[in-house]
């Protein structure tokens, strides 16, 4: 599309999971890289997904790993300090910010999470950075994939023209904020299209492709060679169903307790030194809104270890489960883009 795109992320911090972790679920994929890599890639791709590195933000891991282990990660100045270092950075002219809102976000509260969003927005506007934040739900986990190899494998159907709707909702838009940020498209309307064509055209999963190879992972498993599936991760040594006991509708689900479920199934850590299992996780068969059977599985939890029936029962609660119909979820997208002050 034509955008230039250095993102550093991070790893798995309290119930979430981290974008560096689900890139790590392709073998060989690496997010320690030098800078003279970072620029050659940059210039022949267009984008870079890497770990902070002490070149740029060399506090950044000490940081982040204080908050992790003295339960401050929802504290709002740690937040905004521990983002907005990195971006302003990597030395972008413009930013856009995903802030989440909703039971399975840091900062729950709407307010909260407007807050927050304003705070970066001023944050990166001092320093230069043309910034502006989209808030969007996490009442439910977003598609239907939790867990790293799952969500990644998830993504890849999306940029290949698939995946679940509110997943595409979601990457559309912030596609098309950034193209009208980095000036290549007039108007929202116009970067949406754009980021449609993209999709069906399949350049997005090309680029992709482009970006795991380029940082040492295989790409197979992003596209199969000779039109072939793409590669996948064995299975995982137990697959197992979490079962509906009652008929009604899923009124409510509660974000937070599934991503501490699949920190117990072994797709995140309990500790900084824990290492992860990338292919266990939780697949989503109800979300919000739908008719429920009793008997019906709700989801299907996925791990290798064998001390799994807690983290199975700990995903059935999620679950809320009424007599009668609830309205509808809120969209992706439940408001306009915080932009800065005129």
């Amino acid at each position: 599309l034509g955008l230039c795109v250095p993102m550093m992320s991070g790893r798995g911090l309290g119930h979430t999971g981290g974008t560096l972790d689900k890139l790590e679920s392709i073998p060989g994929f690496r997010t320690e890289l030098s800078m003279e890599e970072i620029r050659k890639q940059l210039s022949e791709i267009g984008v870079v997904i890497i770990s902070p590195i002490p070149a740029i933000c060399p506090v950044d891991k000490k940081l982040y790993a204080l908050r992790d282990v003295t339960a401050t990660t929802s504290s709002l100045p740690l937040i905004v300090a521990s983002i907005m270092s990195k971006k302003i950075a990597e030395g972008t002219d413009a930013l856009l910010l995903d802030v989440k809102t909703g039971n399975g976000a840091f900062l729950a509260d709407w307010d909260d999470s407007v807050a927050l969003a304003r705070c970066m927005v001023s944050t990166g506007e001092a320093a230069g950075t043309r910034t502006v934040a989209l808030l969007t739900d996490m009442s439910q986990p977003l598609g239907r994939a939790v867990g790293n190899w799952l969500e990644m494998r998830e993504a890849i159907e999306v940029l290949g023209g698939q995946g679940p709707p509110d997943v595409v909702a979601l990457v559309e838009a912030q596609c098309a904020e950034m193209l009208v940020l980095g000036g290549l498209a007039p108007d929202r309307a116009a970067g949406l299209a754009q980021a449609r064509e993209n999709r069906r055209n399949g350049k997005g999963l090309e680029t992709l492709r482009r970006l795991v190879e380029s940082q040492g992972g295989d790409p197979c498993y992003v596209a199969g060679a000779n039109g072939d599936a793409p590669a996948s991760l064995p299975p995982s040594a137990f697959s197992l169903p979490v079962i509906a006991t009652q008929s009604g509708w899923v009124s409510a689900m509660d974000t937070t307790q599934c991503g501490k479920a699949s920190i117990a199934l072994g797709a995140g850590r309990q500790q900084l030194t824990d290492v992860i299992d990338h292919k266990a996780g939780i697949l989503l068969h109800k979300r919000v809104g739908d008719a429920v059977s009793e008997g019906d599985a709700l989801a299907t939890a996925l791990t290798d270890l064998p001390d799994h029936a807690a983290a199975v029962a700990q995903i059935a609660r999620a679950f809320t489960i009424s007599q009668q119909q609830p309205p509808p979820p809120p969209p992706p997208l439940p408001a306009p883009p915080l932009l800065p002050p005129p």
